[in-house]
């Protein structure tokens, strides 16, 4: 009769284990997929202010200073910083200004900005995207 109630016992502990690291997983899943959504949203923001902040054909504007966003509804865990730089080129007798933006958003972010130079947790998330583009 022992036997039974501890083996139970050992049973009834494992799946506890088991359903908490499993709820764990699908939370640290969530958190990637807001994460990936915020920093490809500092992106758009970034692509908005160079592409169409002036609208063309007005000369094209210089990079932003490095940008803190605290994110609004569903992604207000998050927040994405945005940093731009410009290069300049010439192709035939066309100017070019060349960006690259780097978004990069997190859940706990360092005196505001990511990425975290705090020591992390577990539920640290943090996703970076970059893009180019040309005016």
């Amino acid at each position: 009769m022992v036997f039974i109630l501890v083996v139970l016992a050992v049973l009834g502990a494992a799946m506890a284990k088991f359903s908490m690291r499993q709820q764990l997983g699908s939370a640290s899943e969530l958190a990637a997929a807001r994460a990936m959504q915020s920093a490809n949203a500092g992106l758009e923001w970034a692509s908005f202010q160079l592409l169409r902040n002036p609208p063309p054909p007005s000369a094209a504007p210089g990079c932003f200073a490095k940008t803190n966003i605290a994110l609004p509804g569903g992604l207000n865990d998050f927040v994405v910083t945005v940093s731009c730089s410009l290069s300049s080129g010439v192709d035939g007798g066309d100017s070019f200004s060349f960006y690259q933006i780097t978004a990069t958003a997190c859940n706990a972010p360092s005196a505001g900005a990511c990425p975290s130079t705090a020591p992390l947790n577990p539920s640290y998330v943090e996703r970076q995207l970059s893009r180019r583009l040309v005016r």
